[in-house]
Order: C-alpha cells, then sequence, then structure tokens
C-alpha cells in the first residue's frame, strides 16, 4: 500500500456524495469517480443494482464506463481515433475495496492508480480477500492507496445495513 496524498481526501468526498446518492434506490451507498490526468472527474457512477435491475452496475463500473465513454468522444471531436477504453494516467477513487469484478474491470482498463476508503473483509479484491489489482501473473499492476475517508465510508454501510437488519 502506498500513503495516500491531500488530493485523494478530496476526491473521496466526491464519490462519498456518490455513495449517499445511492440511497435514494436503496443501493448500497458505494460511490465511485475516474479521475483524468488534468485532475477533472472523467465518470462517476454510485451502485445501480437495484435502481437498473442489473448485476454488474457496481459504482466502479459505472464510473468506468462513463469515464471510457468521455475519452472516446473526446478522441473523436480531436479528429484522432482513440479506443477510449485505456484509462491510462487516470485514478478511480471508490468508497469501498473493489470487489474482483471492479478489480478485474481495472485491470483491463489499464488504471494505474486505485484509491478506495473501507476495506471489504468479505469480497475485496485490493489486499483483504483477493489481491487482484497486484496479481504478477497480469498483464497490469496498480498502485492501490486504501483507508483514504475510511471511517466515512464504513459508517455509510455500517448505517445501511444496520437499517436493513432493523426493517
Amino acid at each position: 500500500m502506498t500513503s495516500p496524498e491531500p488530493r485523494h481526501t478530496e476526491w473521496m468526498g466526491l464519490a462519498l456524495a456518490e455513495a449517499r446518492a445511492a440511497l435514494a434506490t436503496a443501493d448500497v451507498p458505494i460511490g465511485a469517480v475516474v479521475i483524468g490526468p488534468d485532475g477533472a472527474v472523467l465518470g462517476s457512477g454510485r451502485n445501480e443494482r437495484e435502481a437498473l435491475g442489473d448485476p454488474t452496475a457496481h459504482a466502479e463500473m459505472v464510473a468506468i464506463r462513463g469515464a471510457a465513454a468521455r475519452l472516446r468522444q473526446r478522441s473523436v471531436l480531436a479528429g484522432r481515433p482513440g479506443d477510449g477504453w485505456r484509462l491510462a494516467d487516470c485514478t478511480l477513487v471508490v468508497t469501498l475495496e473493489p470487489c474482483a469484478m471492479c478489480a478485474g474491470a481495472v485491470v483491463l482498463a489499464r488504471i494505474p492508480r486505485v484509491v478506495f476508503g473501507a476495506w471489504d473483509e468479505k469480497a475485496g479484491a485490493a489486499g483483504s480477500v483477493f489481491d487482484i489489482l497486484r496479481e504478477r501473473r497480469l498483464n497490469h499492476w496498480v498502485e492501490v492507496y486504501a483507508g483514504v475517508r475510511e471511517q466515512e465510508s464504513a459508517a455509510l454501510l455500517r448505517d445501511f445495513f444496520a437499517g436493513h437488519r432493523g426493517s
């Protein structure tokens, strides 16, 4: 793990806002943003599995899809063909440690950095249960910054699940 930078805390605020927005659709409050090389948000997302009835609509997947579409659009507008799916020099910021599916998408999208808030001791794939992001047998490795605004991220999830158990 690498020590977080001050801007990671700021970016996590954007991901936390996305996570809170997921509550409106009764989705698990997880949020994500993809930050481009210039520090601007390229894509954002929140869990939308309940809202869309889509098991792949995790916050990270939504944000990665949005960022790829935006990069592709930029390259078309600039008149130079680009694939859009290579998110080189981008940073994924997410409130919960990515699962295996999302970690796989990070590797396939060539995202070099992941910043996350709370650890996922049941399904995390960035160092807790699995470590897909730094698996040496894969073709891409990711720098991981863990525990950024961890307490806020964990509290959102704890409160959500406590409310569901109490119902």
